[in-house]
């Protein structure tokens, strides 16, 4: 061993396993679980040997090394969107929506009933702007029946736009385009 285990040594081998880990981030979890594990525990090997400064500088570049292993796993569809992250962005958005459509409508018919102890008619309620449209609530007989209240197209776009930006769906274009290419429907 040429140099003692001392903490700046522990500290440069952590700091190159998380870098190599975060350029691993399209792989599954227990795969880059251990693909991490395995780099840690040879660059503590190599440390021993040479020192850990001398192991991580001669790892190369952490890009290419991840580059490989992504290659590797997926092939040339490395860059892959994540269908999970889109699908939890729009139930996201779905669930504050919901959430904020049934707090303001409850809060109006709450406000409703306090100025009236009985109300009978119908109330318009303007609505949240940008989110949800306007919603007319009918009272008779101590009972009330809404018509309106629908989410705007700014909600629907909110949920589609975040859900590309989320799940990067643009990395779909790239193998859709070599497929059109292979196909012969693209040219040069």
């Amino acid at each position: 061993m040429t140099e003692s285990d001392t903490v700046m040594d522990r500290l440069r081998i952590e700091r190159a396993v998380w870098s190599f880990d975060a350029r691993l981030q399209d792989l599954p979890r227990r795969s880059r679980i251990a693909k991490r594990r395995e780099l840690r525990q040879n660059l503590r090997a190599a440390a021993g040997e040479v020192g850990a400064r001398r192991a991580v500088r001669q790892l190369g570049s952490l890009r290419a090394l991840a580059a490989e292993y992504l290659d590797a796993e997926y092939g040339e569809l490395r860059c892959r969107p994540s269908w999970t992250a889109a699908a939890l962005w729009i139930a996201a958005i779905e669930g504050v929506m919901m959430l904020l459509d049934q707090v303001s409508s409850t809060a109006f018919r709450a406000g409703v009933s306090t100025a009236g102890a009985h109300p009978v008619g119908a109330v318009h309620w303007r609505g949240i702007p940008y989110l949800i449209s306007d919603k007319t609530i009918t009272y008779a007989h101590d009972e009330s029946t809404a018509i309106g209240g629908a989410w705007t197209v700014w909600v629907y776009v909110l949920m589609l736009g975040g859900a590309l930006v989320a799940g990067r769906i643009w990395r779909l274009v790239p193998g859709l385009r070599r497929r059109a290419f292979a196909h012969g429907v693209l040219s040069d």
